[in-house]
């Protein structure tokens, strides 16, 4: 095979030649998705989610097929089924008892004939654990001592030389994918499910908190009347660092939202800029939310518009405002 120059082109080519080809093996898998599949899914569902739950997946698998095999581990794990990974090797060396008769041993092999993985199959055997392959040989020791059997066969790697575990490793990775959705789809796994197990993550806390927990109120919710001169707004902004300040009336009610936005858009006007008032700088009714919000709600309304809200006033059912949210509190580290 000619040896590739170091032109852009050449390059760029030889790198679209593997996603193309690593793309058509994941697509050939779906004519592989037949009944056996469909057990399969149905015999990990009852052992992990059944009526005793006691079980839980235990994925094996050796160099490239063990690092795909960790990551197909967490993808279950994270998606509402029990699973832990176990290296052949060190399953042979006292690991194995993790395993118990209740659960599902995922064991991951291009060629089926991985000598540490049959190594320990007898053993599996008798603990009693059900056994899936995930083979690119349907006619291997492994899938022929397997309970069920996942194709992930394709037809050559990505590689040049066919030697590379490239497109093997990518279908087997994308194959591990339909199956950890298919079985949260089983159990109806919802948003708030993924929350519990992904509690510092940015979409389990937009889930989990709400805006009472993130807002700044009190002392740290600027606020100013909308005669307050503009020096004196951008010195409240200035010493809040929150990069709004909610115009109020006498008694509280939100008139409008002076952004730092707003603040750089009038200070074009000059000398003009301070001579104004706050009332002439804000935002007349702007978009506002309820503390009892959630999170992901504030996040929806801040995030997903034409022009990005980076500021959202607090207010409630009578109109009072009580706080202001940024969405860096919302996706980033809470308040300062």
């Amino acid at each position: 095979m000619a040896k590739l120059d170091n032109s852009n082109k050449s390059i760029s080519d030889c790198a679209r030649e593997v996603l193309h080809e690593e793309a058509r093996a994941v697509e050939s898998l779906c004519g592989k998705l037949n009944d056996e599949f469909a057990i399969t899914v149905n015999a990990i569902h009852s052992a992990v989610h059944g009526e005793n739950r006691r079980g839980k997946v235990v994925v094996t698998g050796v160099g490239k097929s063990g690092l795909i095999g960790k990551k197909i581990s967490a993808t279950l794990s994270s998606t509402g089924t029990r699973s832990a990974f176990l290296h052949p090797t060190e399953a042979a060396h006292g690991d194995l008892g993790i395993i118990c008769e209740e659960d599902v041993v995922i064991a991951i092999s291009k060629s089926g004939e991985t000598s540490e993985l049959l190594a320990i199959l007898p053993l599996v055997r008798k603990l009693g654990s059900s056994l899936v392959a995930m083979v690119g040989n349907l006619s291997s020791t492994l899938a022929r001592r397997s309970d069920h059997v996942i194709d992930c066969s394709v037809e050559r790697e990505a590689c040049p030389h066919d030697l590379v575990p490239t497109t093997s490793t990518t279908a087997t990775l994308a194959m591990g994918d339909a199956l950890a959705i298919a079985l949260s789809r089983l159990r109806d796994f919802s948003p708030g499910d993924f929350a519990v197990y992904h509690p510092s993550g940015s979409l389990g806390r937009r889930l989990l908190l709400s805006v009472a927990d993130l807002m700044h109120r009190g002392e740290r919710n600027p606020t100013v009347s909308p005669e307050t001169d503009s020096t004196t707004v951008v010195e409240v902004m200035t010493e809040t660092k929150l990069g709004g300040v909610n115009v109020v009336d006498g008694k509280g009610m939100l008139l409008g939202i002076i952004t730092e936005g707003d603040v750089r858009r009038h200070i074009r006007r000059g000398e003009e800029f301070f001579s104004l008032r706050a009332s002439d700088m804000m935002t007349k009714s702007p978009q506002t939310i309820s503390e009892d919000a959630t999170a992901e709600q504030a996040y929806r309304k801040m995030e997903f518009r034409e022009s990005q809200i980076n500021v959202l006033p607090v207010v409630d059912s009578s109109g009072v405002c009580v706080g202001l949210l940024r969405l860096h509190d919302v996706i980033g580290g809470g308040r300062d």
